[in-house]
């Protein structure tokens, strides 16, 4: 059995990783009995942590918003984690949220230890953060606080929602998961009005509370939300969809499309299918030549016959044109394979 005080501790932290606990299960956890659990609440209690309980067969122990932030239990690579992730929360897409993370920081890195204070300071000073690229969609970091929260507790959340064309609607959904790509955030939630699954941009979505009722959780649509995100975004969304044979391993194709540029699957130790789609087959054509890799079709036969026009254009404009230098198709090939990224 812990030590009082190392239990303490222990069941501090059991409350802060976990939203709500049963006395039962804070019991096995610690390894003593549900009386020596309501001790110890009342302890924390004691020392101003604002612990809620309910009664009931359903009830359990919840740590609740106080006058002031309690102090976090961290180990050292979870407080090296949180740096990290505070360096770079500039750069993900949330809107105001960059000079609360050097605030942040700053205030972690004061009470650092050390040893791992010297390892926080290597990251800042030897890393360059790459800014995503402007004028790409930023979220504001309480509506996604907000989002996150309701996926937390389970509760139906009411917004308005702004399509692509710019056309607002009220959605009523039960909340699954955030998704985060390198360049945006979807929710991935339960449309109660369509009875269907549906993934929404959270740069579009302006909630509209109050939220709730609970609702119970339903088996979401994939295993993999990323991948099912991913191919929402990517290819059920467009009008053309296509299916390539790159001739490249899928890790080396992976640098260069995004989750959110299509589905990438492998084949064998030379090549991967690529599953995308865009607008029209013209512009999956113009997507095809700005890869840089060698590819074949495997559907829709129509790609080809795009591709191949293509050809016979380019072919006929290169005729009329004077030569340049033999050397620089290459080199501009090589330049979009190795460092490129077509797909936008």
């Amino acid at each position: 059995m812990l030590e009082t005080s190392a239990r303490l501790l222990r069941l501090l932290s059991l409350l802060q990783a976990h939203r709500e606990w049963t006395g039962a299960d804070l019991a096995e956890r610690l390894g003593v009995t549900p009386r020596t659990v309501r001790r110890d609440v009342d302890r924390l209690r004691e020392l101003g942590y604002p612990v809620n309980a309910s009664p009931g067969t359903g009830g359990g122990y919840q740590l609740g918003a106080g006058a002031e932030l309690p102090p976090l239990l961290l180990d050292d690579d979870e407080a090296v984690a949180v740096a990290v992730g505070l360096r770079t929360a500039a750069g993900n897409g949330v809107e105001g949220i960059g000079e609360a993370s050097v605030r942040a920081l700053a205030k972690l890195e004061q009470v650092l230890p050390g040893r791992l204070r010297r390892r926080v300071s290597a990251l800042n000073a030897f890393t360059v953060p790459m800014l995503r690229a402007p004028g790409g969609p930023a979220v504001d970091a309480a509506v996604l606080t907000e989002l996150a929260a309701v996926c937390r507790d389970g509760e139906r959340l009411r917004f308005v929602y702004r399509d692509h064309r710019g056309e607002t609607s009220r959605r009523t959904v039960e909340p699954h998961r955030l998704v985060c790509t390198e360049r945006r955030w979807y929710l991935v939630a339960w449309d109660v009005d369509r009875e269907d699954w549906r993934t929404f941009r959270a740069d579009r979505i302006e909630p509209r509370p109050p939220h709730g009722p609970r609702f119970p959780p339903r088996t979401p649509p994939a295993e993999d939300l990323a991948a099912y995100v991913s191919e929402g975004v990517s290819q059920r969304v467009y009008a053309a969809r296509a299916v390539l044979r790159l001739l490249v391993p899928a890790e080396e194709a992976a640098r260069t499309v995004s989750p959110s540029d299509g589905v990438l699957e492998p084949v064998d130790a030379d090549s991967c299918l690529l599953h995308t789609g865009a607008a029209a087959l013209d512009v999956l054509v113009i997507h095809v030549l700005l890869m840089g890799f060698e590819f074949e079709v495997v559907e829709p036969p129509e790609l080809a016959d795009r591709i191949r026009a293509a050809r016979d254009l380019l072919g006929r404009a290169a005729a009329r044109s004077p030569e340049g230098n033999p050397g620089q198709d290459e080199e501009v090939v090589a330049g979009r394979r190795t460092g490129g990224r077509p797909f936008r």
